[in-house]
Formats: C-alpha cells, sequence, structure tokens
C-alpha cells in the first residue's frame, strides 16, 4: 500500500488514534518514573495535555487543515501539564505552524513540520537535556530529513521514522546515567513513540474507536432524520460557572435536580470557585438560566445534535447566555457597592500551588490570593494557571509553581497573558514558596520583591518522606518495594523499613553548620505525635535550631521537611 498524501481528514484520524494510544498507556508510562515513587505521572501529564487538543479536534466538523490545526496547538497548549506535557504541546504547535499553511500534507511537508516541531520545543526549554522526549523528537525529526529526498511513500516514511525514534529511545539510558541506573527507558521520549504508533495504525488504516470522551465526535452529529426523531434532548451544552459563592451540599443537590428536570446526560462537577456543567436538554437557555443564579459563565459550548439550523441556533444560544450574563452583571451591580471587576488592580497578587488543607491554610495566611490545587499527585494544567491569572485582580502577578514539574506550564501561561505582568518565581518546592511569601515586601516593588525572594530561595533545603512502589537500586542505595524513602532537593537521601529512623537520616543529611530553623509538616498519612517525636530528637541532636512543627495535610508524603 502507498500513501502520497495526508488530507484533513486523515490527519485528524492520525491525531485522535494517537491520542489515544498514548492515554491507554499512560499507567505503563508512568512506570517508567525514575524515582519509584506512588505519584510517577509522565504518562497522565502527557496523556491530559493530548486529550485536551483531542476534544477540540473532535468537536470538529468538516475542517480545514488550518482549523485542525489550531484545535491542535491550541487544544495541547492549554491543556498542557507537566514538563512532558508542556513540551508535546510545544512539539504540537511546531508541528502545526508548518502544516496550517496547506490543504494535504506529503512526505517533504511532513518533514519539516517534523524539523519546526523540534525547533519549537528545544527553544521553549531552558536548558535542554538529551537523554529526554526532546532526543527522541529529535531523532525522528533527522531520519525524517535523511528520508525526505529519498521516498514520497508516506507509509514507508512513517515507519522508517518511528522504527528510528524507537531506536533513539532505547539508547537514552546511554545518555542519562539515572535512567540506565534505575533501569528504564525516558518517559516522555515512551510517551512520544507511542503518539507516533497510533497515528501509523490510523495512516494504515487499522479498525480505531476515535471517540473522544467528554465531546460529540463528528460521527455522532452526522446523524440522520430517523436518529433524530430519537433523540428526546437536542442540545448538548456545556459551561463552567465561576461561582460567587461556593455551593452548599444542598445547593449542588438542588442544581442537578433542576437540570434532570429539563434534561439527561447530567455531569455537574462542583469545587470551591467552579462548577463545570454538562447537560443534553431541548431549551440550553434554562440551564444557563439556572447556572447564573451562582455565578457568572465562561467556555460556554452547545452543540445542535439534530444539526438543523446548527450555526443560527448555536449563535443564538450564545447570544441569550451572553444577554443573560450581562443582566446578572446588572443585578449583582445593584446589590454591591463595590462590584469586584470593578475595583482597581492591587500592585502585586500570589498565586500558590498547593496541595492539603494545611498547606493551603499556610499560604492564604501568608498572603496567596489564589491556590490551585495540585502539586506532585497532579500537576496543573497550563489552563488552570491562566483560571487563576483571571480571579486576580493585580497589575504584577507572581505564581509560585512550588514544583520543578509545574514551572514550565506556568511560564507557559505567563506568555498567553497581555494584560497584566506575570512573574514566575521559580518555586521547586512547597517550602520553597512559602520562604517566598515570608520574605515579601508590600513597600518593595515588583522588581525588588522579585530579586529578594530568589536570594532566599537558595537558603532552604527540602525533603520529602514518602514510600517505594518497586525494587530499584538508585543513588547508591538497594530500595524494596514499600521501604520508606526520604527525597531531598536532587536525590535520594534515605531509606529504610522504620518511618521515623527514615526520616531522622534524611534531616541529618540536610543539616549544616548555619542551620537555623527545621520545619516539619505532617501529612495524610502521619500524626502530629509523630512529627513531634522526631522534632525532639532533633532538638536534642541539634540545640541551636528551632524546629516548627506543622499540619500540612498532604497525601503521597508522610512529611515535608525544610531546613533553613
Amino acid at each position: 500500500m502507498e500513501i502520497t498524501s495526508i488530507n484533513t481528514e486523515l490527519l485528524s484520524r492520525m491525531f485522535l488514534a494517537g491520542a489515544k494510544n498514548l492515554d491507554a498507556k499512560k499507567e505503563w508510562i508512568n512506570e517508567l518514573n525514575v524515582f519509584p515513587v506512588p505519584d510517577g505521572d509522565t504518562g497522565t501529564n502527557m496523556s491530559m495535555t493530548i486529550m485536551s487538543a483531542a476534544r477540540e479536534v473532535n468537536s470538529l466538523v468538516n475542517p480545514t487543515m488550518q482549523e485542525l490545526a489550531k484545535a491542535i496547538s491550541s487544544g495541547s497548549l492549554r491543556g498542557a501539564r507537566g514538563n512532558s506535557g508542556v513540551i508535546l504541546s510545544q512539539l504540537f504547535r511546531g508541528f502545526c505552524k508548518v502544516i496550517m499553511d496547506y490543504e494535504e500534507i506529503n512526505v517533504a511537508i511532513l518533514s519539516e513540520a517534523f524539523q519546526r516541531a523540534v525547533e519549537t520545543a528545544y527553544k521553549a526549554v531552558m536548558k535542554p537535556k538529551e537523554g529526554t522526549i526532546l532526543t527522541v523528537a529529535k531523532g525522528a525529526a533527522d531520519k525524517a530529513l535523511e528520508l525526505a529526498g529519498e521516498t514520497e511513500d508516506l507509509v514507508v516514511f512513517c515507519d522508517e521514522v518511528i522504527k528510528h525514534a524507537q531506536f533513539v529511545l532505547e539508547q537514552t539510558p546511554e545518555m542519562l546515567p539515572v535512567l540506565k541506573q534505575a533501569g528504564v527507558v525516558d518517559s516522555g521520549g515512551q510517551g512520544l513513540v507511542q503518539v507516533l504508533l497510533g497515528a501509523y495504525d490510523a495512516l494504515l488504516g487499522k479498525e480505531i474507536d476515535y471517540e473522544i470522551e467528554g465531546t460529540v465526535s463528528s460521527s455522532v452529529v452526522k446523524i440522520s432524520s430517523e436518529t433524530e426523531r430519537e433523540i428526546k434532548f437536542g442540545y448538548c451544552t456545556e459551561f463552567i460557572i465561576v461561582l460567587n459563592h461556593p455551593l452548599s451540599d444542598s445547593q449542588e443537590r438542588e442544581y442537578k435536580a433542576y437540570l434532570e428536570s429539563i434534561g439527561d446526560s447530567i455531569v455537574v462537577v462542583a469545587d470551591d470557585e467552579i462548577v463545570k456543567t454538562h447537560v443534553h436538554t431541548n431549551d440550553p437557555g434554562l440551564a444557563i438560566q439556572k447556572a447564573l443564579t451562582h455565578g457568572s459563565l465562561s467556555k460556554i459550548k452547545i452543540d445542535n445534535m439534530r444539526e438543523e439550523h446548527q450555526e443560527k441556533l448555536i449563535k443564538d444560544a450564545q447570544k441569550l447566555a451572553e444577554e443573560q450574563k450581562e443582566e446578572a452583571k446588572e443585578a449583582e451591580t445593584k446589590t454591591q457597592e463595590a462590584p469586584e471587576e470593578k475595583e482597581p488592580p492591587k500592585p502585586i497578587g500570589f498565586i500558590a500551588v498547593s496541595i492539603g488543607e494545611g498547606m493551603n491554610g499556610i499560604f492564604r495566611e501568608l498572603g496567596a490570593d489564589y491556590l490551585i490545587e495540585g502539586g506532585q499527585t497532579m500537576n496543573p494544567s497550563t489552563e488552570d494557571m491562566l483560571e487563576a491569572i483571571d480571579h486576580v485582580n493585580a497589575e504584577h502577578i507572581f505564581i509560585l509553581p512550588n514544583n520543578k514539574n509545574i514551572i514550565m506550564a506556568a511560564n507557559q501561561a505567563a506568555e498567553l497573558v497581555e494584560d497584566k505582568d506575570i512573574i514566575v518565581l521559580p518555586t521547586k518546592t512547597i517550602p520553597q514558596g512559602i520562604v517566598a511569601l515570608v520574605n515579601f515586601i508590600p513597600d518593595y516593588s515588583a522588581e525588588e520583591n522579585k530579586e529578594m525572594m530568589l536570594a532566599e530561595l537558595g537558603n532552604v533545603k527540602t525533603g520529602q518522606v514518602t514510600y517505594a512502589v518497586r525494587d530499584t537500586q538508585l543513588d547508591g542505595m538497594e530500595i524494596h518495594e514499600n521501604d520508606y524513602m526520604g527525597i531531598g532537593d536532587d536525590s535520594i537521601l534515605s531509606s529504610g523499613t522504620d518511618l521515623e529512623q527514615t526520616t531522622l537520616e534524611m534531616i541529618d543529611k540536610m543539616m549544616t553548620e548555619d542551620a537555623a530553623i527545621v520545619s516539619i509538616y505532617f501529612g495524610q498519612e502521619a500524626t502530629e505525635e509523630g512529627a513531634s517525636k522526631i522534632g525532639e530528637t532533633i532538638e536534642e541532636k541539634y540545640p541551636d535550631v528551632e524546629v516548627e512543627i506543622n499540619n500540612g495535610g498532604q497525601p503521597i508524603y508522610y512529611y515535608v521537611v525544610s531546613v533553613e
């Protein structure tokens, strides 16, 4: 079988197949995490990144190549999570910059798109490291360039490119000693290979389920008149409510009950800030009107599943939504002397990524304006960052990622914001974020505070105690499944079968001659009594050091410890 060109329809199927294949392999990719911790999330981050784009692609009906490219690029960019997800989104971004100018893609264009993808991704990483997803992508692009003048058959071309990508992936342990020590290939590179393999299957015409959860695909939208008559509720309605106040349990039940009274296929996901809503109904305006009683709306999406007069009805429904939003704003203005959106922005605001009620409380007390729930167990997306930025009414906004795997997503969000000055402070741990806020001086300018806080980050060491999910040898230690591990800023500092001893050994290795304060944050699976016992031992051993015990409430990690 010879294929010399890829049209928009085929490329769409290839992208969705690649996304589905990555999503199916995400847990396997998670297990390739170098550190044997219970939160290995490369596969999850990459999957959530590409599935964000897949949902946008799957909602398109007969798109042009430019529309398809925009959906892939924008969807992955805003949905990007973690370093691996951000790099994947940048690969797609560069790739789409090339393909959007063509109606069909041949070998030469595909090769050029591969080159641009790698170029864009490398530029996005401040200090590119070989032996990672970047290396695998570059290997694929180099092979594509080599083959561009040798064949016009896309089947042969893609087969050889993928084989070479797999070869480069197998070499990653030789490029990064930590991979070789752990006995794994790079997880991000493996994720990229799975995307390519899925796309290649679609190119070959293999039978694949292209349905993406959370969207109405073109195969569902294009229904016959006979099927149309069987649909009870014709409009798929989705939106997000930005809450004026958190919903109580009774309010949430009442809201769901109302939606059930006007439709079906109800999905309501609520937290203290927003409510994501999905409903099939014959009157989207009723759902929207009810939602507006709880707050303002964003990301309104209405699809006419019967497809009759689709454009007109969607525009009418969106117009109705805008009119009702304006009415709600006017009503709110009458009841509030100074509406939040009319207040002048304050000079400096803070967004912090946090996890655990105790940690959340500490950040709030220190002046954080908005908290993003996430951290190591679930990296927030670029979209999460953008939503947080929208909520903070300040001229200069500091983002504290508090995790090295979130910094790139925060930087990506900062690049997308034009009306506010966004400063990403590269805090790699929760204690660094706390130290940054402690050293904030309101009378200083944003730039002066940035310099001061950056200088203080180097004065804090962080250790985290969790358990191993598999046997491994790392950092000169033989670690067994379910052993406790003390992980420092750059390496594993201790391991063992006793939680207290493992924690104390980790702290000992973090101590310095000028250490003054040790802060211990105990998590969901630890107790204040256990933390206090560890603190007493530290005070006896280091009499000049002050020990603070805090309830962090964090999952996964028994203790988070800082030494300043």
